[in-house]
């Protein structure tokens, strides 16, 4: 288990992107921008925390990097009125690196390798990918790092990252077969609230589910 953290932490995954309309392969790449459909789910997802935070609540912004993750901020901090150009960004938030890879069809890999969507909507990862230790202990040096924050924090991420961040966050067990503790699967458009290592689904997305 991480450093016990004050505050809460609500971890949101973004909405659907191009890649994901298209069955393609997204891993860390930087630049995959949300379809209508993704804009959406952001628009859903910042009623939602509307409706549980007020106007301008207390909230420290992070995000990954990726122009996904931050469009969905930018949406949800519309309704927060807050100002997403504070936020923070950090590149440990960032999707799995799916090696050799990325940005490639579903169809196309599960033509040369069989399907990489394994049971529960985790990904099989390449040769030459980002293991899931290794995620494990990216995401889990940014909990030690923000561990001692004052307030609470919105954070939007991606779905296997958040999965293995939120595995670590609630004490998960370690998957025999992957090394790394995950969470359940959510679909786009979804947050997770996390306080004092417990995790409730204050909003469930509309878009993939679970990968």
């Amino acid at each position: 288990m991480p450093p016990p953290r004050k505050g809460r932490d609500f971890v949101a995954r973004h909405g659907e992107t191009v890649f994901n309309a298209a069955h393609r392969l997204q891993g860390d790449a930087p630049h995959t921008p949300l379809t209508r459909a993704g804009f959406a789910q952001a628009d859903e997802l910042g009623r939602a925390l509307r409706g549980l935070l007020g106007a301008k609540p207390s909230l420290t912004l992070w995000a990954s990097p990726t122009g996904r993750a931050l469009q969905t901020l930018a949406v949800i901090c519309e309704h927060l009125e807050l100002d997403w150009h504070g936020a923070h960004t950090d590149a440990r938030l960032v999707e799995i690196d799916m090696g050799s890879w990325g940005g490639r069809y579903y169809a196309d890999l599960a033509a040369e390798v069989g399907s990489i969507v394994l049971p529960g909507g985790i990904l099989k990862r390449p040769a030459d990918g980002e293991t899931y230790p290794q995620i494990a202990a990216r995401v889990g040096g940014w909990l030690a790092d923000t561990a001692g924050d004052s307030g609470d924090r919105l954070v939007i991420m991606h779905g296997i990252s958040s999965r293995v961040m939120l595995g670590v966050m609630t004490g998960a067990p370690i998957d025999p077969s992957l090394g790394a503790p995950i969470a359940p699967g959510l679909p786009q458009g979804s947050v997770t609230l996390v306080e004092h290592g417990h995790a409730t689904v204050p909003h469930l997305g509309t878009g993939f589910a679970p990968a």
